[in-house]
């Protein structure tokens, strides 16, 4: 992929896709790392003297204008963090548009409104979705990808807009890329990979190729309770899904044919109900009560994924161990984060709710090797897919 030296950019229109799909309360940002994420490309293009247009999404205001997704917050917050004025179309490629991205001077910026207020940015129809990105690439001169976060979608902005443009990879898409290489090519051994989040079926492919390259497999979060389930023991009211018990069964036989090392939950924390201030007890994960639900990993668990995480080389780390929204469910998931942190090793939060876990729960960014921005970009990439915004990039 080119980089942003390979563009001659001052006095030129450059269209950046970032990735500022932010979470918001109201118009209230309350996790601005995708923005930050973004800053060293489009200081890095204002610097050279560029005209720089930024482009992203918000959410799924499924091809309607909807003001719940605007991205007029986040175009203020980037303007505070970039320390000037960041100007804003109050459309995507209408007449705000235009007429913003005409009066850029050199190094000044400009966001447009949510791409996805657009039909044509994700419609399944190869000709209405490069009618879209006729019009997009219309505001520019060059394009610059940058939006880690949805590389692996097919959408207007991602794949069609670079072949009708000059075009390279941003700073975020390249070191992302250098990343997730390490975790697939040349790793430093052991390799132990950790997974949670509420479901197997959200990583059925990551599993099937991550057992051909791991030591070791730490399954936590809500999915762990499908493996114990395929294992045979009681799991109450905890997250099942029944229909993936037979691929997990493949998954436990796969694992040990290969002499991974597959670590389950030992103890779970067992609620009465889903809810903060659920009351709950300590229990063996192979024995949890009917009328409970498991809500995050126990204390022998936390001691048993620290032990299996210290002797480790390289670590990618995706899903919570718990419900870390919950204060009271939160001990897992930071008590895995704290044993990264604390590993001689190549340590990747693979983005996505990992990533806002280490922000809610306060813990230094600085202490992992790497903070991904996009987890289900992430996560195919190492199931071995051909990623679109990618491949979009590469000729």
């Amino acid at each position: 992929m080119r980089g942003l030296d390979d563009l001659d950019v001052k006095g030129r229109r450059v269209l950046v896709r970032a990735d500022l799909n932010v979470p918001l309360d109201g118009e209230t940002i309350t996790d601005d790392g995708r923005i930050r994420a973004s800053l060293p490309t489009i200081r890095e293009l204002a610097g050279r003297g560029a005209k720089v247009v930024v482009c992203a999404h918000l959410g799924r205001p499924k091809g309607e204008a909807n003001p719940a997704y605007s991205l007029r917050p986040v175009a203020a917050r980037l303007g505070e963090l970039l320390g000037q004025e960041v100007a804003f179309a109050t459309d995507v490629v209408g007449d705000s548009a235009q007429a913003t991205v005409r009066g850029l001077q050199e190094g000044q910026v400009a966001l447009l409104e949510n791409l996805r207020y657009e039909p044509g940015e994700e419609s399944k129809d190869d000709a209405a979705r490069r009618a879209f990105a006729e019009k997009l690439a219309g505001l520019a001169d060059l394009y610059v990808g940058d939006g880690f976060g949805a590389v692996h979608r097919k959408h207007a902005s991602v794949y069609d807009v670079p072949a009708l443009l000059p075009h390279a990879a941003g700073g975020l898409v390249v070191a992302e890329v250098d990343v997730l290489r390490r975790l697939t090519d040349d790793t430093e051994r052991p390799y132990v990979v950790v997974l949670g989040g509420a479901k197997v079926s959200d990583k059925l492919g990551v599993i099937a190729n991550l057992l051909t390259k791991v030591d070791r497999l730490l399954i936590g979060g809500g999915m762990a309770y499908t493996f114990l389930k395929a294992q045979g023991h009681e799991v109450g009211g905890s997250l099942l899904q029944e229909d993936q018990l037979d691929q997990v069964r493949g998954f436990l036989g796969e694992a040990a044919k290969r002499g991974v090392d597959l670590v389950l939950p030992v103890d779970v924390l067992a609620a009465t109900h889903f809810a903060q201030d659920a009351p709950h007890d300590v229990v063996a994960a192979t024995a949890i009560p009917a009328d409970r639900e498991g809500l995050d990993i126990g204390p022998e668990t936390r001691e048993l994924f620290a032990g299996k995480l210290a002797d480790a080389k390289t670590v990618f780390w995706n899903g919570p161990m718990g419900v870390f929204e919950f204060d009271a469910f939160a001990g897992g998931t930071r008590a895995v984060a704290e044993a990264l942190i604390g590993a001689d090793a190549f340590t990747v939060v693979g983005g996505g709710d990992s990533a806002a876990a280490v922000r809610k729960l306060g813990l230094p960014e600085d202490g992992f090797s790497h903070i991904s921005t996009g987890g289900g970009a992430s996560l195919e990439y190492l199931e071995g897919k051909t990623l679109p915004g990618l491949a979009a990039l590469e000729d």
